[in-house]
């Protein structure tokens, strides 16, 4: 088992760094948009993040295994596909929604069986899958779309507990799950020594293409959920759901401190950087109302925070 005590120290001045970053911007935000700080407009507006939020819990265990996984926006689409094209015929919420999660899970485990049992290089499978889903959800739909669940079905994602979005108490039960199993637990330990030294993790006992496999089931497990909480949000099941989730998902991974590269990362991190992305992206969003420049803030915010990590990291060392 590798020696994570660097790992832990990096990861402890990222979330720092990341901590300090979202402040300014919160303070920023505050100041430009009167009433964008209280606490029932942010409850409100982050209905926006849930589905974003649970797709990293899932990213974040692969990326520290130095994997990627680019085909869980594509997994969403053909999920809503299936849960409304099973809804349409049998009028059963329970049996789409049953159907929905399967299919996210089926669309993982082939992921996951290319990478583990074929060794193929995750970043083609996910592309290839990438495609494939995406292509199969718009064959299935041929551009229809499916709507009409029921109100009953949209309080999935409308509703609230304790004052709190229903989908946000769901997040928050599983990545609290999620970070008690990545630091308390041996598998937990198992996907770090796999990023550090892949090879030196399978001499060591590991069963590596087993971890892999199930990370990826699970991922797909995950985007399965998300379609189904999408769905509900906006009563509306077809093939561009989920588009362009994968991109928003890893960059807010590496922006918690998840090293692209394998062998770092935290769930709080990950948290962190969801939220500075949530926050960014709602500020310019609300008062320049511009596509365009919320996607240069976000990847300019990605590039400062990455630099500013590896500055206080090498003025630590010197």
């Amino acid at each position: 088992m590798p020696d994570t005590g660097g790992g832990r120290s990096y990861a402890w001045w990222h979330e720092t760094v990341i901590a300090v970053l979202l402040v300014i911007v919160l303070q920023f935000a505050g100041w430009l948009v009167p009433g964008f700080l209280k606490l029932q407009s942010q409850l409100l507006l982050s209905r926006q993040l849930w589905e974003f939020a649970i797709l990293a819990l899932g990213m974040t265990l692969i990326i520290i295994t130095g994997g990627i996984d680019l085909s869980v926006g594509s997994t969403m689409g053909l999920s809503a596909v299936v849960f409304g094209g099973v809804h349409s015929s049998s009028g059963s919420l329970m049996a789409a929604s049953l159907a929905c999660l399967a299919t996210g899970l089926c669309c993982g485990a082939v992921n996951g069986a290319l990478v583990s049992r074929l060794r193929l290089h995750p970043l083609i499978v996910t592309l290839a899958t990438f495609a494939a889903y995406r292509g199969i959800a718009e064959g299935w739909s041929q551009g229809h779309s499916y709507s009409r669940f029921g109100d009953a079905f949209s309080d999935l994602a409308r509703g609230s507990w304790l004052g709190v979005p229903l989908p946000g108490a769901i997040f928050v039960l599983m990545a609290t799950g999620f970070a008690v199993f990545l630091s308390k637990t041996p598998y937990g330990r198992f996907l770090y020594a796999i990023g550090h030294n892949e090879r030196a993790a399978k001499f060591s006992g590991i069963s590596v293409n087993r971890i892999r496999f199930w990370l990826y089931t699970t991922s797909g497990l995950l985007a399965g959920l998300a379609s189904l909480i999408y769905v509900a949000r906006f009563d509306t099941a077809q093939a561009d759901v989920g588009k362009g989730f994968e991109l928003d998902v890893i960059t807010a991974v590496v922006l918690g401190g998840t090293s692209i590269y394998g062998g770092r990362g935290t769930i709080p991190g990950t948290m962190l950087g969801l939220l500075l992305i949530h926050e960014t992206r709602l500020l310019v969003s609300r008062y320049w109302g511009s596509d365009e420049l919320r996607s240069i803030v976000i990847g300019c915010l990605l590039i400062v925070a990455v630099l500013a990590c590896q500055l206080v990291s090498r003025k630590r060392r010197s």
